[in-house]
């Protein structure tokens, strides 16, 4: 799991391959004026996903893994709180692992929480629990899924 700022982005793009396409996209696009939708970069290897959610309570998210994409999750419009637990302590499964939709489900909560501000982002790997969308209302974000 990663935290920085967009402005930082050069930091990372050597830990994988579509790293840099990805940060080079965030920090040269205008995300606020994004619409809502999905973006191929690099066909299903590197997705975009802007998205628009209802908040949820600590309470209600959900906690999730994926175990063949990365996340870099986004806020854009306003501070978002993010769960993460390490995924080694992940104990009880509530949806098993759908491979089409490449993610799992589970009733634990977090051990971390992360308030993440606008252009700032948040990197999940395979096996990082995460537990995202806490927040009062609804919430513009950005979410690349890179393969891994």
């Amino acid at each position: 799991m990663i935290l920085d700022t967009l402005e930082n982005a050069e930091l990372y793009t050597s830990i994988h391959p579509l790293f840099k396409k990805a940060f080079d996209f965030l920090c040269n696009t205008d995300l606020k004026e994004l619409a809502l939708g999905k973006i191929e970069l690099q066909g299903s290897d590197l997705v975009v996903n802007v998205v628009e959610i209802d908040g949820k309570t600590a309470e209600v998210a959900r906690m999730e893994t994926h175990n063949r994409y990365i996340d870099i999750q986004v806020p854009v419009s306003t501070t978002e709180t993010m769960g993460w637990i390490a995924g080694t302590s992940l104990k009880n499964v509530t949806e098993p692992y759908n491979a089409e939709k490449d993610v799992m489900f589970f009733a634990d909560k977090a051990t971390n929480f992360l308030q993440v501000q606008p252009f700032e982002f948040a990197v999940f790997f395979p096996g990082d629990g995460h537990q995202p969308g806490i927040v009062e209302g609804k919430i513009k974000k950005i979410i690349v899924k890179i393969l891994v």
